[in-house]
């Protein structure tokens, strides 16, 4: 009772990202708030950022990707960044990958909850995912850079997009300088910082988006 009472009020920027999938993503954040403690989903403290830091900051990510391209989200764990990105960008298909078993059953519900059409649950680690026809892999809170496209890059070689949205922070030019090596041996472009939601959201998204090159 009490954490579901510390739970952040919604931004009004949440009406603007979402427009009128706003009602999904207002449901979303509620079955955060109830069963985030359950599941292991989110700290208690993080409940007060629900929506800026966590929501928002991820749904954002959808201003990168394009209409019908293939997503996969790896240790997706609450389904950030894939849920919210599905939302607020439904001419999408996500995969949204976790290992365990608690977490991807409640993925499953909570998409079947939500009516999201666009997006199916593998409970599997990446290493273990036999597909490589994903154009954008996304993770946050995953991995260093260096060993996260070590992970990501075998799901995005045979696709058209070959493009990594890692959500990072304010160490995002150290995990990329630590990468470098890797980068050039897997054959990745030089990497992009993306500050998303500058002047808009409540808190921004710091993203690094890399390219396999053709």
């Amino acid at each position: 009772m009490n954490e579901q009472k510390s739970v952040e009020s919604e931004p009004a920027f949440a009406k603007e990202l979402f427009g009128d999938r706003i009602e999904v993503a207002r449901r979303y954040v509620s079955l955060l708030a109830r069963d985030s403690d359950t599941f292991g989903l989110l700290g208690p403290r993080e409940l007060s950022q629900l929506w800026s830091r966590h929501v928002l900051s991820s749904a954002l990510l959808s201003e990168l990707v394009k209409p019908g391209q293939a997503i996969v989200d790896i240790g997706s764990g609450a389904g950030l960044p894939g849920i919210p990105m599905a939302i607020a960008a439904p001419d999408c298909k996500f995969t949204l990958v976790e290992p365990m078993e608690r977490r991807s059953n409640w993925l499953s519900a909570t998409i079947f909850e939500l009516g999201l059409t666009n997006v199916e649950v593998v409970r599997a680690r990446a290493e273990d995912l036999q597909r490589t026809d994903f154009d954008v892999a996304t993770a946050r809170a995953v991995a260093a850079l260096d060993k996260l496209v070590r992970l990501l890059s075998p799901l995005i070689r045979g696709a058209d997009g070959k493009t990594i949205l890692a959500l990072k922070g304010s160490k995002a030019p150290q995990e990329i300088e630590d990468a470098s090596g890797r980068l050039e041996l897997l054959g990745f472009g030089v990497p992009e910082i993306l500050t998303l939601g500058l002047g808009k959201a409540p808190e921004t998204a710091t993203v690094v988006r890399i390219r396999l090159k053709a």
